[in-house]
């Protein structure tokens, strides 16, 4: 069951479990609070998220989150692991019906990876027009390289098959890996390849750039699909080498690519990690709060970054972390470009760091006419919807932002606290459930089926910034379509973006004007039925309107 455990506690924080039972207040990089077995004065109960560990000093008992279930709960090991298995949503039948052979087969995918990032470096070696382009193109030196173990893939499309088959490994093994495409033949092909390595430093997948930019037909990047050992939702790139910089340093630096990280720790700023894009989800949050407070976004200005830090920021609050924006890149796009014009300007500007809030109010600003009615109303909802995602125990916080954006709007702190929220047009929705009943009496339920379109849509518009009018979107989970969004569009541009959202838009309409039809179509039965005939040509004539339309 180790394997178990283990997944377990990467997915339950420590403070949240234990927080379930006794109240927990912070304490520098610690909780703490009153023991739950002793009659202590003052709080002798101590939580180290960073360890995941927990100590009572006036029981003398400690452990992990299993231990701590066990003794509050007076139940056995296993049915603490069942309980909290629960509630990380891991499947114990998984590792209970063949813990072995899982755990064998996890290994096997470890040994595959590892094999073939070693095979990559090699590979780098031995080609001198790729050498050029690591070394002198993109600037990166030999301890860089070295660090994050970069390597190229032969553009044969059969290399690393063939190297692999010959130390024993099939097909099975290389495609549970993420090394095979559709037609079983090397995923990637005359590409960079940069390892993706778990917190501990295994290799879990790779990525890699494509070294002709001519080449139109291709991605620039090409990445690991999903595996046992790769998920995209929780890695974090660059965590295992910068975590000793994050602990000395006590801040975390995220960037929007994996090339970002790169450079930045050849430049010397080691904190520098990447999530996948711009998508930040609550897991990467729990795993930089455990090491520091302190984590400063490196994120385009573009509608995309500003969506990305407005999640952020209501994630962070949870966690009780100081969220930052690093924005000053002296006219580059990003931070390997400022690098490559000089190392020092981003090691100026990640110290140079500003308060989210404070950033996203500017961008609030520069979109908003505030001298116009709509656009005061625009401005103070927004502050006002951002302001409210604080915890409410901030009290000092919330009161620091509400009279910044009071002052700037010019009018009194009591008057923007009693604004309330006016919900956009494009607020997202929740499809509608709603139930007919057959010609037999049957109830049904007709809520239409979610689509890939819907989704992809979505993601378009909330993360990618593309304008959207009249399509009422159905209510998704951000992080999920932010991870959508990353897979499927990040690098696209903005055009490319668009004529995408046109294509789906088309697809959209006809996919509801179809569901439409056979709503409409239940209604005009169940009116027949009941000899309402006037509801009955009611119908009748909204569905010839749909008809015409489409």
């Amino acid at each position: 069951m180790e394997d178990a455990k283990e997944e377990i506690r990467a997915r339950l924080a420590v403070e949240d479990v234990i927080g379930q039972y006794i109240e927990l207040k912070r304490a520098g990089r610690n909780f703490k609070g009153h023991s739950p077995w002793g009659t202590d004065r003052t709080p002798s109960f101590m939580v180290s998220p960073e360890k995941g560990i927990w100590h009572d000093f006036s029981s003398n008992k400690g452990g992990d989150i299993f231990s701590f279930v066990m003794e509050m709960e007076g139940c056995t090991f296993r049915e603490a692991l069942e309980k909290l298995a629960q509630q990380a949503g891991v499947e114990l039948k998984k590792y209970s019906d063949g813990d072995r052979e899982y755990a064998a087969k996890k290994q096997r995918l470890y040994d595959i990876l590892e094999l073939s990032a070693k095979y990559y470096q090699f590979c780098l070696t031995k080609s001198k027009n790729v050498c050029q382009y690591v070394f002198y193109k993109r600037n990166l030196n030999k301890p860089t390289v070295e660090k994050f173990r970069i390597g190229y893939a032969p553009a044969s499309g059969k290399a690393l098959v063939e190297f692999l088959t010959k130390r024993g490994y099939n097909k099975q093994d290389m495609e549970g890996a993420g090394l095979l495409n559709r037609i079983g033949t090397d995923l990637f092909r005359a590409r960079m390849m940069v390892p993706l390595m778990d917190e501990s430093g295994r290799v879990i997948g790779f990525t890699g750039r494509k070294i002709d930019d001519k080449d139109e037909k291709s991605p620039k990047y090409l990445n690991t699909p999903e595996t046992l050992l790769y998920n995209k939702g929780r890695h974090i790139f660059g965590f295992s080498q910068a975590k000793e910089a994050i602990r000395r340093e006590d801040f975390v630096v995220v960037v929007e690519g994996n090339m970002d990280v790169i450079s930045s720790h050849q430049a010397g700023v080691c904190q520098a990690v990447a999530t996948a894009g711009t998508a930040m989800t609550e897991m990467h949050l729990k795993s930089f709060a455990r090491m520091t407070k302190d984590i400063r976004l490196a994120y385009d200005g573009d509608e995309a970054g500003v969506r990305a830090a407005e999640r952020a920021i209501s994630m962070a609050s949870k966690f009780g972390i100081y969220l930052s924006i690093v924005d000053d890149y002296h006219g580059c796009k990003d931070a390997d470009e400022l690098i490559q014009k000089d190392p020092e300007l981003w090691q100026k500007a990640v110290r140079q760091y500003r308060p989210a809030m404070e950033w996203l109010f500017e961008k609030y600003e520069s979109k908003y006419d505030l001298k116009t009615e709509r656009g005061f109303q625009e401005y103070c909802n927004e502050t006002k919807r951002l302001i409210d995602e604080i915890d409410e125990n901030e009290t000092a916080l919330r009161e620091r932002y509400e009279r910044i954006v009071a002052d700037r709007l010019g009018i009194s702190l009591e008057a923007f606290r009693a604004k309330k929220v006016i919900q956009n047009k494009k607020k997202l929705k929740r499809p509608v459930v709603k139930n007919t009943t057959d010609r037999g009496g049957v109830v049904k339920n007709t809520t239409p089926e979610i689509s890939k379109a819907e989704k992809s849509f979505a993601s378009l518009v909330i993360c990618g910034g593309v304008a959207n009018d009249d399509i009422e979107l159905i209510d998704f989970d951000k992080d999920e379509l932010a991870l959508i969004f990353e897979e499927k569009y990040a690098r696209l541009s903005k055009s490319e973006l668009e004529n995408e959202a046109k294509a789906l838009e088309i697809v959209l309409r006809k996919e509801r004007a179809e569901a439409k039809r056979n709503e409409l179509g239940e209604q005009i039965r169940a009116a027949e039925a009941a000899g309402d005939e006037e509801k009955m040509l009611q119908l009748m004539a909204e569905m010839n309107k749909i008809i015409r339309k489409s």
